[in-house]
């Protein structure tokens, strides 16, 4: 199993709207880069779901239910889009702060590329998050 972290705006779509949800499609990722990580994702996967802009926090584990597939909002055809549902939510959100200020997350794809909305997640960066979150593995 892979790990990722998926970032969106709560004012956008937040960890309460998947919930209310049951799951969502994960559409609109324009970043070429990005678009890789969501073409290499597997059923089964999991991923955390981080606030960005505002409350800049971790805030719930999901699963990748449906792998990559066609975004039908991207003219282009280029992109693609993956199904997730959340799992569930930490105990304690993880901020960025407190990610910043620990030393075995330095090289966390989130800190190394901030702006890069679906990044992976080493499978030991995933235990060191997990722990903070006050979550298993």
């Amino acid at each position: 199993m892979n790990h990722w972290l998926l970032k969106s705006e709560p004012s956008a779509y937040s960890w309460d709207d998947l919930l209310r949800d049951g799951g969502t499609a994960w559409s609109g990722v324009r970043n070429h880069q990005a678009a890789q990580n969501l073409k290499a994702m597997k059923k089964g996967d999991r991923a955390f779901l981080y606030h960005s802009n505002e409350d800049l926090a971790i805030m719930g584990v999901v699963e990748i239910a449906k792998e990559a597939y066609p975004d039908p909002s991207d003219p282009t055809g280029r992109f693609v889009m993956v199904d997730v549902k959340p799992l569930q939510p930490v105990k304690a959100p993880v901020t960025l702060a407190a990610i910043k200020a620990t030393a075995k997350l330095r090289a966390l794809a989130l800190v190394r590329q901030s702006r890069l909305s679906v990044v992976p997640v080493s499978s030991a960066e995933w235990a060191v998050l997990a722990t903070m979150a006050g979550i298993t593995a």
